[in-house]
């Protein structure tokens, strides 16, 4: 019940986000999902000119806000020396907090997010700088040379948002392109709220027509010959696409993939599926046990039985009498189920990555709790009680109660469902090891040990090659790089490039991911050259040249080496197109992830360029301490009052399969409290089978029979149900995990291995909860089950 209780809880904190937020159930997010040259993507954030396109265009929309994604900051109040680093930031409009009903602690909603250069704190962001009451007017330092305003307080957004995590709101006004009229920069996440009357196909059907009526006009201004009729024949011959299509608020948390421009890491509804499916199992294991262990138990009450009919109590009476037993005890359980769960939700937090308690103060709570306990004694209590009601009084007064027949069906039925649970968990437990294990050691492409990563260093300006060329000359250092993108979670950003002679073609061109690097972003990630060569600094030249990956290079129908030497373009919409700027492919690298496994390997394009906020220190020792003082030491030499910030790469990247780690650690935890619920359950079922036949296992004893036949016979029909459970488990658990194992486009082969393992286990952990009782009647002395009457 204390399982059950925490996955319900869990359960309940998964569904209920962003419901939170005024009129939730009418809110809308736009999204962007786009297919081209055969890579398919899904974008969060929308082109910036929509949101007032919409609110033109679109009749259904009772409002409409935007964002503005941007990067961390450092931010200080203007008298303060030392920086803070907030790591979640978002450019807001001013019609965010009426939006989703949000009040201010402080300041004026209506005008908090209009002025440029204003910003509104959280709370605990707040309070990091002064109190909370003085902060509306004062002035911070962003990023050591931008003044900014504070307009306005809030209280932290709830948990169960998709805000969570963020801290500070900037006018979306205050960045450069808030007002561009571009299409193609998705950076701009749009929700629309809809007029009560409104429908979700009603925005759809809106949305479809944006292509044709907004995007493909802006795109003809740069593409000569583009027609809305000749996009429209090149994605029929193409297959490739690009779609505006809408997603409920209350189902970005769960439906949702964890897509570009999501604002906070979602959850996955499987889990959910997942999660409740075992509480369910939890509950029934614990149900059958129940019946079993009563049932069992009933031997020794047929007697009382009988006695209580021949004084005159009536099947109906003893009836109610099993009942209310059974609901005293299913009582007591969740007095005891609520203590155990107190204890144990700190650890299933921990586990979990959420912030769940037990909503103690809430009725809602105590009156779902109480039902489901009536309901839970009721299913559980009453074949035990009709089960002994049914027993003639006279037959009862002589022992003679209970037939063998007497629901050994539903009994065994039960054990082979107890057992089929006990089998799927355990086989679905070891292949999502064998899952993550595959990720943990699989050949990425680079090297990501022994890299350490230095944050922010774009504060340090013109300092940063300065600090990358005192760290060079530390001893255990192997080489530096300065780059804005890595391999593990950090910036991404994409374009369209043209291959020289197809400009403007659209069926030729290709749209990768572009990272700005430099000269020794190879050699420090360990990146293998399959043609070419890399970027030197030498040659002035190499400022206009390009490495690409092996994806990249079969999206431009090339091989690396044909591809070396050709020129192409993402210059294609300034107006003197004569004058186009064209990157020479120098290098093709091999192909290395770059985002998680469960993504295969888009084409990349790799750059040189000066903007950087993050270093990668390749070190050659094992004794990290020492060198990170020295790099600490040069740090605090030229970043005077800011903080020093860094990671491990091998750390980052195991933080990516976060969700999965977690997920399996709580199959290990329910997988074995089912099997144990499963344990006792047959424990029950042996217990009652040892007594109904110890007057057999007393004459067999007599007759010479030895404690190992007398073992073998009273265990044989139990394993016969396991394996029974096995066979019908385990297609079921192959299943299941094959569709798992579909969202990974790099995964493992379901080894046999794993289900014949979880079949082993069965049969053993069965076998030792059967032989217990077993050898305990082998070894009892006959004379006491004879002469009992």
């Amino acid at each position: 019940m204390a399982g059950a209780l925490i996955i319900g809880l869990f359960i309940h904190f998964e569904l209920s986000f962003n419901r939170s937020f005024a009129d939730s159930e009418r809110i809308f997010r736009v999204n962007i999902d786009n297919k081209i040259a055969g890579e398919v993507n899904e974008y969060a954030a929308v082109s910036g000119p929509l949101a007032n396109v919409m609110l033109r265009d679109f009749p259904h929309a009772e409002s409409i806000t935007r964002f503005r994604h941007t990067n961390s900051i450092f931010i200080r109040s203007e008298n303060a020396t030392h920086n803070v680093k907030e790591e979640q930031v978002v450019g807001a409009d001013s019609a965010f907090f009426s939006f989703f009903g949000i009040d201010l602690l402080y300041g004026d909603p209506h005008s908090a997010l209009s002025e440029v250069n204003s910003l509104v704190l959280t709370k605990s962001a707040a309070e990091k700088h002064f109190s909370i009451h003085e902060a509306v007017g004062q002035i911070m330092i962003l990023d050591n040379d931008q003044k900014y305003w504070v307009r306005g307080i809030i209280d932290d957004f709830p948990k169960n948002s998709l805000f969570r995590d963020y801290t500070v709101l900037i006018s979306i006004n205050s960045f450069d392109d808030y007002d561009s009229p571009a299409w193609n920069n998705w950076n701009f996440p749009t929700f629309i709220k809809l007029n009560p009357e409104a429908t979700k196909a009603q925005l759809d059907d809106y949305l479809a027509t944006v292509k044709e009526r907004y995007l493909i006009p802006w795109a003809m201004q740069f593409i000569p010959g583009l027609t809305i009729e000749s996009a429209q024949e090149q994605e029929r011959t193409t297959g490739n696409y690009m779609r505006f299509e809408s997603i409920a608020l209350t189902d970005i948390h769960l439906k949702s993939p964890n897509i570009s421009g999501e604002f906070s890491l979602n959850g996955d509804i499987k889990d959910v599926y997942i999660l409740s499916f075992i509480g369910l199992l939890l509950i029934f294991l614990a149900s059958v046990n129940f019946t079993n262990l009563s049932t069992a138990r009933s031997l020794n009450r047929v007697k009382e039985v009988g006695i209580r009919k021949t004084l005159g109590s009536h099947r109906k009476s003893l009836v109610h009498q099993f009942l209310v037993e059974s609901g005293l005890v299913s009582f007591l359980s969740m007095v005891l189920a609520l203590l155990l769960s107190f204890l144990v939700l700190p650890y299933f937090n921990y586990l979990s990555n959420r912030s769940l308690e037990i909503p103690a103060g809430q009725w809602q709570f105590w009156a779902v709790l109480l039902v489901a306990t009536l309901v839970l004694s009721s299913l559980s209590g009453s074949y035990p009680a009709l089960f002994l009601s049914r027993f003639s009084p006279i037959k009862a007064l002589k022992g003679q109660g209970v037939q063998p027949s007497n629901g050994a069906h539903i009994r065994s039925l039960l054990v082979i469902v107890q057992f089929m649970v006990s089998v799927f968990l355990i086989a679905s437990t070891l292949v999502v090891f064998q899952q993550l294990s595959f990720i943990r050691n699989k050949d990425l492409g680079f090297k990501k040990e022994q890299v350490v990563v230095l944050n922010d260093v774009q504060v340090l300006g013109n300092n940063a090659l300065t600090l990358k060329q005192e760290i060079e000359k530390l001893s255990n250092v192997k080489s530096v790089s300065l780059s804005s993108y890595l391999p593990t979670p950090s910036a991404r950003s994409g374009l369209t490039y043209f291959p020289e002679g197809h400009v403007f073609e659209p069926d030729k061109a290709i749209i990768i991911g572009q990272w700005e690097v430099d000269f020794d972003y190879l050699r420090t990630l360990g990146l293998e050259l399959v043609a070419g060569r890399d970027f030197d600094d030498k040659l002035k030249t190499d400022s206009s040249t390009v490495i690409l990956n092996e994806a990249a290079v079969a999206m431009l129908g090339k091989t690396p080496q044909s591809a070396i030497g050709l020129r192409l373009t993402q210059d294609f919409k300034r107006e003197d197109k004569e004058n186009m700027e064209f990157s020479t492919v120098i290098g093709v690298v091999k192909n290395f992830h770059f985002e998680t496994l469960r993504n295969s390997i888009d084409g990349l394009s790799l750059v040189l360029g000066k903007e950087a906020n993050r270093m990668m220190i390749k070190l050659e020792t094992t004794d990290y301490s020492k060198t990170l003082e020295k790099v600490e030491q040069h740090w605090a030499s030229v970043a005077d009052g800011q903080p020093f910030d860094y990671y491990f790469m091998d750390d980052s990247f195991a933080t990516t399969y976060d969700t999965e780690q977690r997920l399996s650690k709580m199959f290990i935890i329910f997988t074995l409290l089912s099997v144990f619920i499963a344990c006792l359950g047959l424990f029950g079922l042996a217990a009652f089978n040892v007594q109904r036949r110890s007057k057999e296992v007393s004459i067999r004893k007599i007759l010479g029979a030895s404690v190992f036949n007398i073992s073998v016979s009273l265990s044989a029909g139990f394993l016969r149900l396991v394996l029974l459970a096995i066979l019908l488990a385990t297609p079921l658990a192959w299943y299941a995990m094959n569709r798992w194992l579909q969202d990974f486009s790099y995964r493992i082969d379901l080894p046999l291995w794993v289900f014949v393992l979880s079949a082993i286990l069965a049969i053993g952990i069965s076998l030792l909860t059967v032989s217990y009782q077993s050898l305990r009647a082998a070894i009892r002395n006959p004379v006491h089950a004879i002469r009992n009457e």
